[in-house]
């Protein structure tokens, strides 16, 4: 049913729950993004402190390496954010707007890591973002 043909109060609380599950989505790839961040660390803490790091030195490094274990649980966090949003949101207008977790974890990246943001990785980012909201414009307005 579309939202045209509900009654005006019904339409302004679809609208509502529209915008809480875009929010939502868009407050998942913030925390996304930053969860990487940790995961990097912890990751690169993990190469320092052992010789070979395996398959099983990573499950035990993701239990004991307090950056590892931060950014598995904020990844937790930003999947029960992702599964409230799509509860009363559009799939197809949604899940492209989980693309700008690139965007975020690019810009963190160069901020925190120091990596290089050069012209083909902000043509990149610029081409998400665009594409973002090209997906997200509502169809029929």
């Amino acid at each position: 049913m579309s939202t045209a043909t509900l009654p005006a109060t019904g339409a302004a609380e679809a609208d509502a729950r529209r915008r809480r599950s875009l929010l939502l989505v868009f407050l998942c790839t913030l925390i996304g993004a930053v969860s990487q961040i940790l995961i990097k660390t912890g990751a690169t803490n993990l190469a320092h402190h052992v010789k070979h790091p395996g398959l099983m030195s990573a499950a035990i490094g993701m239990f004991a390496d307090p950056w590892l274990f931060s950014g598995y649980a904020l990844y937790g966090v930003s999947a029960v954010l992702l599964v409230l949003a799509l509860r009363d949101g559009e799939l197809s207008m949604l899940y492209p707007v989980i693309a700008l977790t690139y965007v975020w974890v690019s810009v963190l990246s160069f901020l925190i890591f120091h990596e290089s943001l050069g012209g083909y990785r902000m043509a990149g980012i610029g081409l998400i973002v665009v594409g973002v909201a090209v997906l997200g414009r509502r169809t029929g307005q």
